[in-house]
């Protein structure tokens, strides 16, 4: 066994650039490449694209721009492939990626992961009063669901590896699985090595969002917008006992820092110390970032607690239609010619959907961009001579959506000077609201099934240790303020930050540039300082979390995304740039 596994991490989401694998396989010695395509929204187009055509519903890209390219150096070089692909149908994806293997003569296994995918019992849920784990709702209605999946671990993909296979497709796991299944496979860790399984879990987070861990969405951007273009995709190097370094191919840009690394780890989290997976609760609280050489990274610390008894399940359903107009105006008063437009549009669309007895709009956004008072007045624009107006809307018909576009754009040539537009081809068209409605089931319930090359395999799922256990929690920081004189200066001169979505919540993970500061921040920056910075989206409450190891806070937003995905109306419907506007706030030091 090599004592360090080399896993590249080649795709965060579907429709990422497909140049990864190349770059990996241009002499970067690599063990696994793992791919991740999922997201709640992707997985409901994919639900769509299968019931339109029982041969699709996966992400075809993986097999014919990814794969078909490569697929002779992959076999060459022994490089195996853990890829979450298979969406909707890892059945079909598996048998397109073994057609292609045939077509080329290479000896190389393919194996598919089943058994997520629990469509089958939304009836069965619905008859037993399921709510949504956040919102309390009820279960929506059946004829509406468009995808019932259930999260799975790594423990799967580990057998499948186990077994032979070079290339491993699933369909629904969580986005740190396919790094975790090849360290089980490649180390043997047990069930109960809970530290390892951390450890395992915390490279596979920092590798799923590709190159958001070596540069991408990075506080300090300037000091790599030189290099985006030939960025680089990021590498775990790890260790036996779940302690990893990150790096990325020799001479490609981007950067790999404590900085990047330390903004990637906080990405998306909520509890660090309680990051539920299927087969591990983590606690990333007293990580340590060490920086040995440039673009080296050593993490350490990342510790295990039994997993949890049930699984997360995430359902889509259809609710409603939605869709908008982006329009600018520029000239003298363009933000007020904007409000005004937006008054009148609205109105306008609210009488013909009387005339033509439609129900009203379910919801309605208009947003001014570069408008001062945007943002809740945290936007720094004065007399700005140019904004962007967006008018949306939510109907329970395509119609009503209908009647949204053509009243708004109608009233053009009645606007006030100084309207213009892009035009793309013609007017948008009424998209699906598609919701999200998480709940959990019990591990029992949910039958997961391997076959390898297109034969099944014997799986049993490994027996551990369950339930959860309160973590100890932090010591918070305190700052002796006797004698000295404080300053004001932003959070960004003190921190850097990175922020995301999970469903309609989002979390801001802040993490100061030193550790001396982190007092001062903690200090200054609390709970009620977060929802006021934010009570023009926010509505439901702060969470404040403390991690003593890199120094950081993270945050959690509750109802602060108007439904999050593509069920908001928002420009931000996912958070990612929460961070930029708390790191605007004042820090007394």
């Amino acid at each position: 066994m090599k004592p360090t596994l080399r896993v590249g991490g080649a795709c965060g989401f579907w429709g990422e650039s497909n140049g990864a694998l190349t770059q990996f396989l241009a002499g970067e010695d690599l063990d696994f490449v793992v791919f991740d395509y999922l997201a709640e929204i992707t997985m409901s187009i994919l639900a769509r694209a299968r019931a339109a055509d029982p041969q699709k519903g996966y992400a075809a890209d993986f097999v014919k721009a990814v794969l078909a390219p490569n697929l002779e150096q992959i076999a060459e070089q022994g490089v195996r492939i853990v890829s979450n692909a298979g969406g909707m149908n890892p059945q079909a994806c598996g048998e397109a990626v073994r057609e292609l293997v045939r077509a080329r003569e290479l000896n190389l296994k393919v194996a598919v992961i089943t058994g997520d995918d629990l469509m089958g019992m939304a009836a069965e849920l619905a008859e037993r009063g399921v709510s949504e784990m956040f919102s309390g709702e009820p279960f929506p209605p059946v004829d509406r669901v468009a995808s019932v999946n259930a999260y799975l671990g790594a423990f799967p993909i580990a057998a499948a590896l186990d077994a032979g296979a070079d290339i491993v497709i699933t369909g629904r796991i969580v986005d740190s699985a396919a790094t975790l299944g090849a360290c089980i496979h490649h180390f043997g860790w047990s069930a109960d090595q809970l530290d390892a399984l951390a450890g395992g879990s915390l490279a596979g987070h920092i590798l799923e969002c590709s190159t958001q861990a070596t540069g991408g969405n990075f506080t300090d951007w300037e000091e790599v917008a030189d290099t985006l273009a030939e960025i680089g995709y990021p590498i775990a190097e790890v260790s036996a006992d779940g302690t990893f370094v990150c790096t990325k191919p020799d001479g490609t840009g981007g950067q790999v820092s404590i900085g990047t690394i330390a903004e990637q780890m906080l990405y998306e989290i909520e509890d660090p110390q309680n990051y539920t997976l299927p087969d591990v609760r983590c606690d990333f609280s007293d990580v340590r970032l060490e920086q040995p050489t440039e673009d080296r990274v050593r993490v350490s610390g990342a510790r295990g607690a039994p997993p949890p008894e049930a699984l997360k399940v995430s359902a889509t359903w259809a609710d409603g239609f939605r869709a908008g107009h982006l329009l600018f105006l520029y000239g003298e008063d363009a933000s007020q010619k904007a409000w005004a437009l937006a008054d009148a549009a609205v109105s306008r669309v609210n009488r013909a959907l009387e005339k033509f007895r439609l129900e009203p709009l379910s919801e309605t956004l208009v947003e001014v961009f570069g408008d001062e008072s945007h943002y809740g007045g945290h936007r720094r624009v004065e007399g700005s001579r140019e904004v962007v107006l967006k008018i949306a809307g939510k109907h329970p018909r395509a119609e009503g959506i209908g009647i949204l576009l053509k009243e708004t754009i109608g009233l053009a040539l009645a606007a006030p000077p100084g309207l213009t537009l892009f035009s793309a081809g013609g007017r948008p068209k009424p998209s699906p609201v598609v919701r999200l409605f998480s709940f959990l089931v019990e591990k029992d319930q949910v039958q997961v099934d391997l076959h390898l090359e297109g034969k099944p395999l014997t799986y049993r799922p490994p027996e551990s240790a369950s339930g959860l256990v309160e973590p100890d929690r932090p010591e918070p920081p305190t700052v002796n303020t006797a004698d000295l004189t404080l300053i004001e200066v932003s959070l960004f001169r003190l921190a850097r930050g990175r922020s995301g979505d999970k469903g309609n919540r989002a979390n801001i993970g802040i993490i100061a540039r030193k550790a001396e500061y982190l007092p001062w921040i903690w200090r200054s920056i609390t709970e009620d300082v977060v929802a006021e910075r934010f009570a023009h989206f926010l509505e439901g409450r702060v969470e404040r979390y403390l991690l003593p190891g890199p120094s950081a806070i993270n945050f959690v937003l509750h109802d602060v995304l108007g439904g999050g995905g593509i069920a908001s109306l928002r420009n931000d419907p996912q958070g990612k740039g929460y961070a930029q506007l708390l790191l605007a706030a004042p820090v007394a030091i």
